[in-house]
């Protein structure tokens, strides 16, 4: 079985690689111009492509469901 948590999906996915070229490269770097930046984003690529990093969900399904209840059981107190 493989388990996939339900607020995560492709999107999420595509959300942590733009988290990670933001991390690496636009925190990181200055540019002085938008070709600068143009070319720095697209250099980045061209290094991701050659040598892609996937994703990799760290967690069990366990680890997973025991926050998902631990976060209802805090959110069910809240009188809201």
């Amino acid at each position: 079985m493989h388990f996939t948590p339900t607020s995560a999906s492709w999107l999420n996915l595509v959300e942590r690689w733009f988290a990670e070229l933001t991390q690496k490269k636009l925190k990181r770097g200055v540019h002085r111009s938008v070709q600068a930046l143009e070319r720095d984003i697209r250099a980045w690529l061209a290094d991701w492509n050659e040598h892609p990093r996937p994703f990799v969900w760290t967690k069990t399904a366990d680890e997973i469901l025991d926050k998902v209840a631990a976060y209802c059981r805090r959110i069910s107190d809240s009188g809201h």
